[in-house]
C-alpha cells in the first residue's frame, strides 16, 4: 500500500502515534517535499501509484484525480473540501473524507484572539511600543456588544461560548440552524441581512462555495454598522479583499482580522499596509491539540476506507 501525505505537520520526521500507525499500515509513504500546499503540477507526479492520500490544502483537480487510477481515497486533513473536485472524485469512484470538528476549539480561540486584537489594535500598539513610541490609542470593549456568528457549526458554537464569557450578546445565522440549541445557549438566530445590521463584530465560519464566495463584499459591508469588526478564520475568498480595503480606509469598517486570504501566501495585498488589520498565516488549526486530533482522524479515515471498514466522515 502506497500513501501520499502532504500536510506540513505530518512531514517525514513526525513521530506522533497517528504517524506510527500509518507507517505500520502502509508499505510506502511519500511526503510533501515543499513545506507548502502543492499545485496540481507538483501533486500529480507524487500521487501517481498511490492508493491513499492524506491531503493538506493542495489543489486537487479533475486532471490530478484522472491521472491517478490507483487512488481509492482522499483523506482531507481538515474539515474544508473546497480544494477537492468532489464531482470528479465521485465520478471516478474515489472516496473523499474529512475531519469535521476536531480543530474547532483551536480555530474558535484564534477567532477570539483576532476579535480582541482588532478591538484594541494590539499588533499596531505592540509594534509602536517596541519601536520606542508611547502611543495612546482608544479601543472598544467587547462586553455588552453584539457578535454575529455566520455559520453556527462546531467552530461557531465554540466561539459563541468564548464571546459569552466576555459578556457579549450572541446572534448567529446558518441555513441549518438549530433553534433548540440557540434557545439553550441564548443565541438569537437571525437572517444574514439582519445579522449584518445588528452585529458590532462579525465572525465568519463558512465553507467556500459559489454561494459564499465574496459574501462579504461591498453590498454586505454597506449594511453593517459603522465601525464594525469582521473576522475570517475560514476561507480567504469569502471576503472581497478590495471591498474590505476600501471600507477600512473610509472608516466604515473599524477592524479586520484575517487568518485566510484569497491568495496564500498573500502577494501585494493592500490590507497588509493598514494598522486596523490583524493577520495570521492560516494558523487557526495549528495547536498541539488540534494537530494531534486531525492527524488521528485523517489516518483513521484513510485506514478505514482502504481496509473496507465503516468510516463516519465520508464527504463523497
Amino acid at each position: 500500500m502506497k500513501i501520499l501525505v502532504t500536510p506540513t505537520s505530518m512531514a517525514g520526521g513526525s513521530s506522533s502515534p497517528a504517524m506510527e500507525r500509518l507507517r505500520t499500515f502502509a508499505d510506502e509513504i511519500v511526503f510533501n517535499p515543499t513545506g507548502r500546499p502543492l499545485t496540481p503540477e507538483e501533486l500529480l507526479p507524487l500521487l501517481r501509484g498511490c492508493q491513499g492520500y492524506i491531503a493538506g490544502l493542495d489543489q486537487i483537480t479533475a486532471q490530478v484525480l484522472e491521472g491517478c487510477p490507483d487512488l481509492r481515497v482522499v483523506s482531507r486533513y481538515g474539515a474544508g473540501c473546497d480544494a477537492v473536485d468532489i464531482a470528479s472524485a465521485r465520478r471516478l469512484g474515489i472516496t473523499v473524507t474529512n475531519t469535521p470538528g476536531v480543530n474547532a476549539q483551536g480555530v474558535a480561540e484564534l477567532a477570539m484572539g483576532l476579535i480582541l486584537s482588532a478591538a484594541r489594535k494590539l499588533p499596531a500598539l505592540d509594534h509602536a511600543t517596541k519601536s520606542g513610541r508611547w502611543v495612546r490609542s482608544t479601543g472598544v470593549e467587547l462586553c455588552g456588544r453584539t457578535v454575529g456568528i455566520v455559520g453556527l457549526g462546531a467552530i461557531g458554537k465554540r466561539l459563541a461560548k468564548c464571546c459569552a464569557g466576555f459578556g457579549m450578546a450572541l446572534t448567529a445565522c446558518d441555513p441549518q440552524i438549530d433553534p433548540a440549541y440557540c434557545r439553550e445557549n441564548r443565541i438569537e438566530p437571525l437572517s444574514f441581512s439582519e445579522l449584518l445590521r445588528r452585529a458590532d463584530v462579525i465572525s465568519l465560519h463558512l465553507p467556500l462555495n459559489d454561494q459564499t464566495r465574496h459574501i462579504i463584499g461591498r453590498e454586505a459591508i454597506a449594511q453593517m454598522r459603522d465601525g464594525a469588526i469582521v473576522v475570517n478564520t475560514s476561507r480567504g475568498a469569502i471576503v472581497d479583499e478590495d471591498a474590505a480595503y476600501e471600507a477600512l480606509v473610509s472608516g466604515k469598517l473599524g477592524g479586520l482580522g484575517l487568518d485566510a486570504f484569497e491568495v496564500e501566501p498573500p502577494v501585494n495585498c493592500r490590507l497588509m499596509t493598514l494598522d486596523n488589520v490583524v493577520t495570521t498565516p492560516h494558523t487557526g488549526a495549528h495547536t498541539i491539540e488540534a494537530i494531534r486530533n486531525m492527524q488521528e482522524c485523517a489516518v483513521d479515515n484513510l485506514i478505514a476506507v482502504l481496509s473496507g471498514h465503516p468510516c463516519r466522515n465520508i464527504v463523497s
